[in-house]
Order: structure tokens, then C-alpha cells, then sequence
């Protein structure tokens, strides 16, 4: 797994973008473990109850998260992120009452990791990130993405126009086809249908199917424009992304099918949090669609429509397709 670095990342502060000090955190990390060690020690310990002043162990806790930070997976520049997250940051701060910062790491595995250990409090984690950072740490999910009204997607089965392929049977019960896809490790682009290729009797993918492994899911409909591929997997409806480029996209590739359905992103919390802190932040969020310019930030970094409640049990299915596939992924 890639190591997690600081350095790799870029915040807003006051409007502007910085690089991270990963010194910063670092501190701020170890005057948390001196605040909790002296409290272990002392007489008047609160989170054990023991207060004179009867205070509750949550609202201490609380106290000491001076700011939260918010973790994003590039999706674009990361300049762009930081400065579109802005109004969001905004008001999160009005709605808790504490500063929030936006970071954007280097991919999704560094923000599994920056949460892991609690560097980063928010997370905006795609479903396969969620899974493997539920797996690795405690993190908890507390909303996913709206997007065209629905809180799932699904993947598709994309072909040339005219290509003898018509549907997923087909390329059940063909040979030697070439599959391009995005990578491994990605939720829609192959674990998805890898799995549909699996509970389909398809013991061998990679005996079955050519493999060719490209970096996006643009990439891997270009693959079959170019010729070098008989069929890709994408995200629906990825065709949209090379619109600007090629007009008549979708005259010249064709959707021969699609999974079943996929939970959207999610905002993932990091559990270490207090409980009240946690429903505060989960508070602020499932009520942003109040928020016009809070919800436009979502909608520029991730297109985003709304925000609706998650629970850890809608990604089982993820889960079964990161299984059967974790060891070309680990």
C-alpha cells in the first residue's frame, strides 16, 4: 500500500491554497496524546466521570478537536478542489462552530490512510475506498452522494457500433476478447463486473479475457475507438466525459448492458471522534441541501445532486467484490 505524506497534499487557508505542514499535524497529534495522558493521571479525570463539576466526557472530547479537517480524492486540480471546497468549509464552520480545512491527498489510498489514523476527520471516500478503510480502521459512514435522484450507479458494458457484441451473454460466451478497463481497483470499471463475470461460471478472468489495464475510464472507451479493445468497462454514463472532444460519442459506442446497482461516495467520519461530534457533523450534512452554496461546492467537486443517509450495511456488496478480487488489488 502507498504510504501516506502530507507533503503530497494542498489545503485552503484564508481563500488561498498552501501546502501542507505535515509538521503541523504532527503536533497537533502529539499535544492530544500529552492532553490524554494527563488526564489518565489526574484525580479529576472527566472522561472517566470523575469531575467535581459533574461536565459529560463527550463535550471534553469535543473540545479538543480545535478544527477539522476534510479529506478529498483528486478528481481534477487539486487547486480546483481546494478553492470549489471553500463554501463548504464555510459552512461546516458556521454549522459546528470550529474551523474546517479542505485537503486533497494524492488518491484515495492516502485518504484511507490519513483517516485510518485520524489525521483527517471527514472523508468524501468512493464506495471501494469506504470498504478498505472500514477494513483497515475505525471509520464510520454517515451519508453517500444524490446523483440524478438516485444514491446508487451502476457500470456498463461499452462496445463499438458495430461490433457483433449485443450483450452481456456474449461476452460470456466469447474467447479471447480484449476487456479494457480503468484498473483493478476500480469499484465500477472492474470489480463490479468482474463479479458479474464470476457468479456467470467465469472461473479464469484473466484466461477468459485479454487484460488491458488503462489509467481512467475516458482511457478505456478510447481503447476501443483506437481498435485495441472488443469491449470496456466504464461508470454510466462515462461517454459523457469525451463529449467536448467527440461530438458523436454516442453514435459511435454503444452500451450493451450494466451491473447491478453501486452505492454511491460516501462522507465517512472518523470514529475516534466523540459521539456528539460525530452527530453534529452528520447533522450538517444531511441538512446542506438547505445550503445552496454549500451544495454547489459537492456539485463542482464531485457533481453531486444531494446527499441523502448511509449505512455500513449498503456496502456488503462492495465487499463481496473486493473479496473476490483482494489479492490482485493488495
Amino acid at each position: 500500500m502507498s504510504t501516506y505524506r502530507k507533503e503530497d497534499t494542498r489545503i485552503v487557508e484564508n481563500g488561498g491554497v498552501q501546502l501542507i505542514d505535515s509538521r503541523k499535524y504532527r503536533l497537533k497529534f502529539l499535544s492530544l496524546l500529552a492532553a490524554a495522558a494527563l488526564a489518565a493521571c489526574g484525580t479529576d479525570d472527566i472522561r472517566n466521570g470523575t469531575d467535581s463539576d459533574d461536565q459529560s466526557g463527550s463535550d471534553e472530547d469535543t473540545e479538543e478537536y480545535a478544527e477539522l479537517v476534510m479529506g478529498f480524492v483528486p478528481s481534477s486540480d487539486a487547486e480546483n478542489i481546494t478553492a470549489n471546497a471553500q463554501p463548504l468549509a464555510d459552512y461546516l464552520e458556521e454549522a459546528l462552530e470550529m474551523p474546517v480545512t479542505a485537503e486533497v491527498t494524492t488518491d484515495y489510498v492516502g485518504l484511507v490512510e490519513a483517516m485510518r489514523t485520524g489525521q483527517t476527520e471527514i472523508g468524501f471516500l468512493p464506495a471501494f475506498g469506504y470498504v478498505q478503510a472500514a477494513e483497515r480502521g475505525d471509520v464510520e459512514v454517515v451519508a453517500k452522494a444524490v446523483r440524478f435522484g438516485s444514491g446508487t450507479y451502476k457500470a456498463q458494458y461499452n462496445v463499438l457500433a458495430d461490433s457483433d457484441l449485443e450483450d452481456f451473454d456474449d461476452l460470456v460466451e466469447s474467447e479471447g476478447l480484449v476487456w479494457a478497463f480503468p484498473g483493478y481497483s476500480s469499484t465500477s470499471g472492474y470489480l463490479f463486473p468482474g463479479l458479474e463475470f464470476l457468479n456467470a461460471g467465469i472461473e479464469d478472468l484473466e484466461g477468459k479475457f485479454q487484460h488491458l489495464e488503462v489509467q481512467g475510464h475516458d482511457n478505456a472507451i478510447l481503447q476501443l475507438l483506437d481498435g485495441n479493445a472488443d469491449f470496456a468497462t466504464t461508470f454510466d454514463d462515462a461517454r459523457g466525459s469525451l463529449s467536448d472532444e467527440i461530438p458523436d460519442i454516442t453514435e459511435q459506442i454503444r452500451i450493451i448492458g450494466y451491473t447491478d446497482p453501486i452505492p454511491n461516495d460516501t462522507v465517512t467520519l472518523y470514529g475516534g471522534m466523540p459521539d456528539d461530534l460525530k452527530q453534529r457533523i452528520t447533522e450538517a450534512f444531511l441538512t446542506m441541501e438547505d445550503n445552496e452554496e454549500a451544495l454547489q461546492a459537492m456539485h463542482e467537486i464531485y457533481e453531486w445532486d444531494g446527499i441523502e443517509p448511509a449505512e455500513d450495511s449498503e456496502y456488503d456488496i462492495v465487499r463481496e467484490a473486493y473479496a473476490a478480487f483482494e489479492d490482485l488489488i493488495d
